[in-house]
């Protein structure tokens, strides 16, 4: 009876042993949880374009923006709201930006400016 157990034992651990050694040495790739977005959150996508409109008291944007790759969408002009309205103030009509933003519903959502 101890015999079977302790070969069922060393049987358990063979098999585990190389899923171990194959994780440390790097043979598990795409695990490093840094790059990936947290489930919930919704993906950022990068675009530039030129300020139409600012609208503080509404909290938003109009842009004429370059085509957004991630989306598949071609160049428009677009109104967007801004996470936090501080960001307005890197705003003005005319000025070419750099800008990352989300959607969160219906609504894209600038959340920074470069």
């Amino acid at each position: 009876m101890k015999q079977s157990i302790a070969l069922s034992l060393v049987l358990a651990l063979s098999v585990a042993a190389p899923a171990v050694s194959h994780a440390q040495s790097g043979g598990m790739k795409d695990t490093d949880m840094s790059k990936k977005p947290v489930a919930g959150t919704p993906a950022a996508h990068k675009a530039t374009g030129v300020v139409k409109k600012v609208d503080p008291k509404a909290g938003s944007v109009t842009l004429a923006h370059d085509p957004v790759k991630s989306l598949n969408w071609p160049a428009m002009t677009m109104g967007f709201q801004v996470k936090d309205k501080m960001l307005l103030d890197k705003l003005a009509v005319g000025k070419k930006i750099e800008f990352e933003f989300v959607q969160q519903g219906k609504d894209y959502v600038i959340t920074l400016v470069k």
